[in-house]
C-alpha cells in the first residue's frame, strides 16, 4: 500500500532504543516483552512485509447529528518467513481504514516457530510447524497439525493466506464453529500460530 511516509520521530522508549541501534533485531524487540506502539519499529527490521486485506465492511452508527458511516478493514501482514501480524482499522475513508489496519497489524507482529513435527516426514526443515496448536476467536476454533512435505496447506482460502504469509508451507487444519466468519477464522488461525511460541525445542525456529 503506497502512501507518503513521514520521517519517524520515536515517541516510546522501545522506539528510541531501536532508532539508536541499542536493539538490533525484531527478535530482541519481541523478547523484550514490551508492547510495540509504533509500526516503524517493525518497518526497521522487517522492510519486506507484505499486506493482505482480509475483509472490508461498512459500520454504521447513529449519533445526534445523524447516521455516521465508517469502514472497517481487517489486514494481515507477513514476510513469508516466520513473522506475521493481524490488525484492524476504522475510518470514514476505505484507504485510511486499510492504512490504520496495516499499522495495527505491524504492532501485533509475532514470530511463528516453524519446524517438521510430522512423524511421516522427519526432514528437520522448517516447512511446517513443530507440534499441534490451537487457536480460538469467537465461535471459531482452529487446530493446526504438522504435515509432511508436499501436502501443502490443507485449509480454507482465508487460512491459506494467513499461513502463507507466515511462511508455513505444509499443514493440516481442522476448524469448527461459524467458519464463514472470515475475521474470526483468520484471527483463530493467527492465534494458533502464536501458540507455536509455547515450545522452544525440538528443532523449531
Amino acid at each position: 500500500m503506497a502512501y507518503e511516509q513521514q520521517p519517524w520521530i520515536p515517541l516510546t522508549g522501545l522506539g528510541q532504543a531501536v532508532a539508536s541501534g541499542e536493539i538490533k533485531s525484531i527478535d530482541e524487540v519481541l523478547e523484550s516483552g514490551k508492547p510495540i506502539r509504533e509500526p516503524q519499529i517493525v518497518d526497521a527490521f522487517l522492510p519486506d512485509l507484505e499486506d493482505e486485506v482480509i475483509d472490508i465492511s461498512m459500520v454504521q452508527r447513529m449519533t445526534d447529528s445523524g447516521r455516521r458511516v465508517k469502514f472497517r478493514a481487517v489486514v494481515i501482514v507477513g514476510n513469508h518467513n516466520g513473522y506475521i501480524g493481524f490488525g484492524q482499522g476504522k475510518d470514514a475513508q476505505v484507504g485510511n481504514a486499510i492504512r490504520k489496519a496495516i499499522d495495527d497489524a505491524k504492532t501485533n507482529v509475532i514470530k511463528v516457530r516453524r519446524g517438521c513435527g510430522s512423524w511421516e516426514c522427519g526432514c528437520n526443515t522448517r516447512h511446517s510447524i513443530p507440534m499441534q496448536v490451537k487457536g480460538k476467536a469467537g465461535s471459531v476454533r482452529v487446530t493446526l497439525m504438522p504435515a509432511p512435505q508436499g501436502i501443502g496447506l490443507v485449509t480454507g482460502e482465508v487460512g491459506k493466506k494467513v499461513l502463507d504469509l507466515a511462511g508455513v508451507k505444509d499443514v493440516w487444519a481442522f476448524s469448527s464453529g461459524n467458519t464463514r466468519t472470515t475475521i474470526n477464522y483468520a484471527k483463530a488461525t493467527f492465534y494458533a500460530l502464536k501458540a507455536t511460541n509455547m515450545i522452544r525445542s525440538g528443532g523449531a525456529e
